[in-house]
C-alpha cells in the first residue's frame, strides 16, 4: 500500500486556509495545520475529524510565523510524524491597513516576518525534507492580485506579495531538477473573515462597499467562494499540473484584466454586462 501523502497548510484556520485544508482532507491527505489562533485551528481540526475519515489524521500545531523556530517545529514535525511531507501551502499573512505615511518599522517588520521570511524559510526547511525522502512535492505560495494592482493601502503587505511572486520563480528555478514544483495562486476578492476588517476614519465597516465595488469591476460579478481558491491549490499539487511550475495562477474572475465597472459599461451598451 502506498503512504498517505501529507500536507503542511499554514494560516489554516482562517477562511481560505479552511478551505483548503478541507480539500487536502477530501483527498486523503494527512493534515498538519498551523496558525496563531489556537482555538480556530480546534474547531477545524473538530469539523474534520466529524467528516469521518478516519483513516486521515489531523495534527494542529498553533503558533506564530514571527517565530523560526515555530515555523522549523512544524517542518520536524511531519517528519516526526510521517517522515514525508509532500505539500506545502504557505497561506499564513498579517497586515494592517496603514499607509506608508502612516505605518511603524515595528509593523512593517512583523507584517514581512509574517509574509515573506517565515514562508521562505519553511521552503527552504520543507524541501529538504522532501529531497530527503525523495519527494517530488510541491509548494503552493498564496500571492495576491495586489502584487500587481495596487491601491496605496499596505505597503508592506503588497510588497510581501511581490516578492513571493519573484521567490516562487526563483525557487522553481532551484529545486525544478529534483523534481520539487513551486508554484503560486493570486486570487481576487475571496469572501473571508480578512476581507471584513476595513474601516474608514470614523470606524465604520466599509469592507461591504469595497466587495462591491470588486464585484462590479469582475466579468463574473461576484466574489470567489473560499473552495474555488482550494480547488486551484489542490489541482497544481496533482499530476494534472505536473509540468506547471515557477508560475502565479491568477484566480479572480476576470478583474485584473478588466476594464471599467459593468454598472458603467452598461449606460454605455444597456443590458450588455
Amino acid at each position: 500500500m502506498r503512504p498517505r501523502k501529507v500536507a503542511l497548510i499554514t494560516g489554516a484556520a482562517g477562511g481560505l486556509g479552511k478551505a483548503i485544508a478541507h480539500r487536502f482532507f477530501r483527498e486523503g491527505f494527512h493534515l498538519a495545520l498551523s496558525d496563531i489562533d489556537e482555538d480556530g485551528l480546534k474547531n477545524l481540526q473538530q469539523e474534520l475529524i466529524h467528516e469521518g475519515n478516519k483513516a486521515v489524521q489531523v495534527k494542529v500545531f498553533p503558533g506564530d510565523l514571527s517565530d523560526l523556530k515555530y515555523g522549523q517545529s512544524l517542518v520536524d514535525a511531519c517528519e516526526h510524524h510521517w517522515n514525508r511531507l509532500d505539500v506545502l501551502v504557505n497561506n499564513a499573512v498579517w497586515r494592517t491597513h496603514d499607509n506608508m505615511r502612516t505605518i511603524s518599522e515595528e509593523t512593517w517588520h512583523k507584517i514581512v516576518q509574517i509574509g515573506l521570511t517565515a514562508p521562505a524559510f519553511l521552503i527552504k526547511w520543507a524541501t529538504a525534507l522532501m529531497e530527503a525522502y525523495h519527494i517530488a512535492g510541491t509548494v503552493v505560495n498564496i500571492s495576491s492580485i495586489q502584487a500587481e494592482r495596487t491601491g496605496g493601502t499596505s505597503p508592506a503587505y503588497v510588497a510581501c506579495k511581490g516578492a513571493m511572486n519573484s521567490l516562487t520563480y526563483d525557487l522553481a528555478a532551484l529545486y525544478g531538477k529534483i523534481g520539487i514544483r513551486v508554484v503560486g495562486v493570486a486570487p481576487g476578492n475571496v469572501v473571508t473573515p480578512l476581507s471584513n476588517d476595513f474601516m474608514d476614519a470614523t470606524g465604520e465597516n466599509i469592507s461591504q462597499l469595497l466587495k462591491e465595488y470588486m464585484e462590479d469591476q469582475t466579468p463574473l460579478q461576484r466574489s470567489a467562494d473560499p473552495i474555488e481558491i482550494a480547488n486551484v491549490v489542490f489541482w497544481l499539487t496533482t499530476s494534472e499540473a505536473s509540468f506547471v511550475n515557477g508560475t502565479i495562477i491568477t484566480v479572480d474572475g476576470g478583474f485584473s484584466h478588466g476594464f471599467g465597472s459593468n454598472k458603467l459599461k452598461n449606460k454605455l451598451n444597456p443590458n450588455q454586462f
